[in-house]
């Protein structure tokens, strides 16, 4: 199975940069795994929230196939624990689907049109984090669910 990370704006923080490439590297033994950035949509000057999260949502909806599975990475999702996160994907894998995409949004969130869109919705923690480092989060999760259901000895029980 192929996953994409798919996320609004660049990560600007060299830190965060770092790591992302580190895990990126590591999940290709595992899997095909991509990393999309969508260029934040250019705004006027004092645009709402809801302003923005709607461009965005245009731009994220125009990223996806008809059949792509769509997976919120967002604050509403439901929670797991890593061994959790490791069966929620074996479950999609073993559906038989072909890919799944995991949005990281903007820092407002998702518009209502990619919340109906979406598969799943996927919390990683009650606390509430960047955009930006929520993609460093992700990756790393990713990358335990794989070493967890590879049997390697990366996560300790």
């Amino acid at each position: 199975m192929k996953i994409r990370l798919l996320q609004i704006g660049k990560t600007q923080h060299d830190y965060l940069l770092q790591g992302v490439s580190f895990y990126e590297q590591r999940l290709k033994h595992y899997l095909p795994f991509v990393c999309e950035t969508i260029p934040s949509p250019k705004l006027p000057s004092g645009s709402t929230a809801a302003h923005v999260k709607l461009k965005e949502g245009d731009l994220i909806l125009s990223r996806l196939q008809v059949d792509e599975r769509l997976i919120l990475l967002d604050e509403k999702g439901k929670k797991f624990n890593s061994p959790g996160f490791a069966d929620f994907l074996q479950k999609r894998m073993n559906e038989g689907h072909k890919s799944l995409t995991f949005l990281v949004g903007g820092a407002y969130g998702f518009s209502d049109q990619v919340y109906s869109r979406a598969n799943w919705q996927v919390s990683l923690s009650d606390m509430t984090f960047s955009h930006q480092l929520v993609r460093l989060l992700f990756m790393e999760q990713l990358y335990r669910s794989m070493t967890i259901l590879n049997n390697h000895p990366y996560h300790h029980e």
